[in-house]
């Protein structure tokens, strides 16, 4: 086990509490190896009756994955970095598939890898402090950790919305949206938690008398124009949308979205339109491990990785730089299967 995610029985309960506060817990591979190691092992014990997933100290709840560890593997020849995806996604896959009930604490930044962690859970609970976003389109990454499955379920086209502006939305849109279940106040969680801890059984029910009437979702406000403007799967097509619509909103987002790789953005498209039919989550899984292992070598992401992680000069050089330039054959490439023995799997 490491100390970066601490686990423990509390009651009648498991406990996962991501422990890496100066990195707003962002997983590492070591992370995901011993949430998984923790879960099976629970798994088959009869003793616990529900899994409860939360940040330990500082800022939460995940802030992604160890980005930078990513970008050096990807510069070299990529093991670590597939090494990585391969058991986050393991981590994903086995929480969606759990037998029993899990409750994810989103109190505080999620993003990325938090998304994946949060998302499978039957239970996801929103605060005033959660900051949810799939941001990867402006590192030149794609919306992972089951985002292809997660955002091309949401209402209208919201998901594509959110995965190509990398918007960040508030737990209030969280719950208008259906990515949380449960709106409470940071301060009932602990409360909360000890109550669950003490009758998982009774789950539901303490949720539901601890939730809150939230604030209004923004988004909701926004939902005509993010379905009309947003509605293609074709790039170019939206980019046109907003051009020609020309309203305050519109072209701010036009503005946001020329910072973002478009290779990328091309890539979050396709992978919500394949996400969208498939019935199998392990297939999504696979899927986003072959775009994973294609994408952390190339340009994009590296560069993305410079421009805005390491020199911070947020002036990364795309390439191919306009959306024109990415053609259906490089999106063909990144989707392409991989060697049978390199595939990803779930756990037996």
């Amino acid at each position: 086990m490491t100390d970066e995610l601490l686990t423990s029985i509390d009651g009648k309960a498991a406990r996962l509490r991501l422990n890496r506060p100066k990195a707003l817990h962002a997983l590492t591979t070591a992370m995901c190896e011993a949430a998984i190691e923790a879960l099976q092992s629970w798994r088959g014990n009869l003793a616990i009756e529900a899994v409860m997933i939360d940040h330990a100290e500082g800022r939460g709840f995940c802030a992604g994955g160890d980005i930078r560890m990513l970008a050096e593997s990807g510069a070299k020849d990529g093991v670590e970095a597939r090494a990585f995806f391969h058991t986050e996604y393991r981590m994903n896959h086995l929480l969606f598939t759990y037998a029993k009930p899990t409750i994810a604490f989103m109190d505080g930044i999620t993003m990325g890898g938090g998304v994946g962690l949060s998302q499978p859970c039957k239970y996801r609970v929103a605060t005033e402090h959660t900051r949810f976003a799939m941001p990867e389109t402006g590192i030149g990454l794609f919306p992972d950790v089951g985002g292809g499955w997660y955002l091309s379920r949401l209402p209208g086209r919201t998901g594509q919305f959110l995965a190509l502006t990398g918007a960040r939305i508030d737990g209030a849109e969280c719950l208008a949206l259906g990515l949380a279940t449960h709106y409470l106040p940071s301060d009932t969680l602990e409360d909360v938690k000890a109550k669950i801890a003490d009758d998982p059984q009774a789950i539901e029910a303490i949720l539901e008398a601890a939730s809150v009437e939230p604030p209004e979702a923004r988004i909701t406000g926004n939902r005509e124009e993010i379905d009309r403007l947003f509605a293609s799967d074709r790039y170019e097509d939206i980019l046109a949308a907003l051009e020609t619509d020309g309203s305050e909103w519109a072209l701010k987002e036009l503005e946001t979205l020329a910072t973002k790789s478009p290779q990328t953005c091309k890539v979050a498209l396709e992978l919500l339109k394949r996400g969208a039919r498939h019935k199998d989550f392990a297939d999504e899984m696979r899927v986003e491990y072959r775009v994973g292992a294609h994408v952390v070598q190339r340009h994009d992401f590296l560069e993305g990785v410079r421009a805005l992680i390491v020199d911070k000069d947020n002036a990364p050089k795309w390439n191919p730089a306009t959306p024109e330039e990415v053609t259906e054959g490089l999106i063909t490439d990144i989707f392409s299967p991989l060697d049978a023995d390199q595939e990803w799997t779930p756990l037996r």
